[in-house]
């Protein structure tokens, strides 16, 4: 799935060490959507390097690719919002035009359809 907005929070980094012995470190961030009504969606990056090479900052326009999960703990369940890829706006290709999909342009010469046949073949 994906989201584009802006950033508008940072949230500070967490880290530790699992129960393999393995340090690992997430991140998450607040991107606000530029709808009629915006929406709001906090997502994180899992792994410093992923951190590191997003470099994602406050006000920044993005393009968020991400999966969703949901897991369970101590009988409730939590959703995890994790982002596998981020396009910054200026690497994207502009969006199409408002109205949807455009129509062909208009034939050149109309048809005429007047010349021909005087007969009248229809049944109506």
């Amino acid at each position: 799935m994906e989201l584009t907005g802006k950033v508008i929070a940072v949230l500070d980094a967490r880290s530790g060490t699992s129960k393999n012995g393995n340090a690992w470190k997430v991140q998450e961030y607040v991107i606000e959507t530029h709808d009629t009504y915006p929406r709001k969606m906090c997502f994180d990056v899992f792994g410093e390097d992923k951190i590191n090479q997003f470099g994602i900052q406050v006000g920044e326009e993005l393009t968020v690719s991400f999966d969703i999960d949901a897991r369970e703990w101590n009988g409730r369940w939590f959703n995890s919002i994790r982002a596998w890829k981020v396009e910054r706006a200026s690497a994207q290709q502009p969006a199409p035009a408002e109205g949807g999909v455009p129509f062909p342009p208009p034939p050149t010469v109309p048809a005429d359809f007047s010349a021909g046949d005087e007969k009248d073949d229809l049944p109506f």
